[in-house]
């Protein structure tokens, strides 16, 4: 699938610290038209990241390139889906590309 939004304008970020996916979801987060976010391990185990995503107004879609259901059990939970709009896992990268034609539509 071919996508083409010449109006669009993404950006990317990326962190292996907490904190800074954090603020990164704070100053984004009311004027963004949505966020994707792959948090990793920490999908398992933030609160934090899952209380960022509450306090904001977008919408966020939680994307997970491997299938964490065919992982270890501890990948099964997530905090952060609750607060999410949608989660896709398992697509390989195709879950970014699904993940921007969602927040599209």
């Amino acid at each position: 699938m071919q996508l083409s939004f010449p109006t669009v304008s993404l950006h990317y970020f990326q962190s292996n610290h907490e904190g800074e996916i954090i603020d990164k979801i704070h100053e984004v987060g009311f004027s963004y038209q949505g966020i994707i976010l792959n948090a990793g391990a920490y999908t398992h185990t933030s609160i934090a990241i899952a209380d960022a995503i509450s306090a904001i107004e977008i919408p966020v879609v939680e994307v997970h390139i491997s299938n964490i259901y065919e992982r270890e059990a501890y990948r099964h939970h997530s905090y952060l889906s609750s607060r999410c709009v949608g989660v896709i896992a398992g697509l390989g990268l195709k879950g970014y590309e699904l993940a921007i034609q969602y927040l599209m539509e």
